[in-house]
């Protein structure tokens, strides 16, 4: 699991995925979100904008990020 320490009040999808590389380009994130192959909070996310705020899940590939204060 990864995790994402907010340095402001939130961070965005796409940001929060190549924050810790599980996405080399903000295209592949918007790709990967736009397929329904994110989730946030363990619902299907579409948004590459959406926000996330502190104790939000976003689970990729596998993969788990914790976003924490």
């Amino acid at each position: 699991m990864e995790t994402i320490k907010l340095r402001e009040e939130y961070i965005k999808l796409g940001q929060a995925l190549k924050a810790v590389n599980f996405v080399e380009s903000g295209v592949e994130a918007k790709q990967v979100i736009s397929e329904g192959l994110v989730k946030v909070n363990g619902n299907v996310e579409i948004q590459r904008g959406k926000k996330l705020y502190a104790g939000d899940t976003v689970l990729y590939n596998g993969e788990e990020i914790k976003i924490t204060e």
